[in-house]
């Protein structure tokens, strides 16, 4: 059985974009998905050679802005391009994220579309307690979790990012398997699935 680590952001509109395709892949093939929530922007990034997105070549945000509305229309996801929340503190959305996964009980992978899609479809701030207990309680959670675990969360939420960079994540989303195949992005998620039926 195949084991697939998942690391996201809970900010990330290609995570969002990814809706829960993955989760139906890991599905069909019988494989499990450990969540790790990760800092993207504030730590991979500048580990791993990326750059942020306003320090960016207008022609690569041009490029971006297209990618991102086809996209959108490609996979039925309505997506704001330009919404006021887009550069929020994903560090408590991802606190609560670990304690929902510990506490159990919820669909995690509804979390994480909800969480990002609370800010690239609803233009809702996910720093904010009462928009993570709303995504905490659409995903099958108590919305009591919302700030609970803080210290834990903290905890596991530096250790997954450390894990991020040492596994070669530059991106998110971002699959590996049995901690050695890498996808990178939601357009990769066709081949994470012929990868685990065995055609790549």
């Amino acid at each position: 059985m195949a084991q697939i680590d998942y690391y996201f952001s809970t900010v990330s509109p290609y995570t969002y974009l990814a809706g829960t395709r993955m989760e139906e892949v890991a599905a069909r093939h019988g494989a499990t998905i450990t969540y790790k929530p990760m800092d993207l922007t504030g730590t991979v990034f500048a580990r791993t050679g990326g750059t942020p997105v306003k320090e960016r070549h207008p022609a690569r945000l041009e490029y971006r802005l297209q990618e991102l509305r086809r996209q959108s229309a490609k996979h039925g996801l309505p997506l704001d391009l330009d919404p006021p929340y887009r550069a929020v503190n994903p560090a408590p959305s991802s606190y609560a994220f670990i304690a929902a996964r510990k506490a159990g009980g919820g669909d995690l992978g509804a979390l994480v579309h909800a969480f990002t899609g609370a800010v690239w479809r609803d233009r809702r701030d996910i720093a904010e307690d009462d928009v993570i207990a709303d995504c905490l309680e659409a995903a099958g959670f108590d919305r009591g979790l919302a700030g609970m675990g803080m210290l834990a969360g903290a905890e596991d939420y530096v250790r997954h990012t450390e894990e991020a960079v040492s596994a070669g994540v530059f991106g998110a989303p971002f699959y590996i398997v049995d901690g050695s195949e890498r996808f990178w992005g939601q357009d990769r998620i066709e081949d994470l699935d012929l990868y685990l039926a065995g055609k790549l």
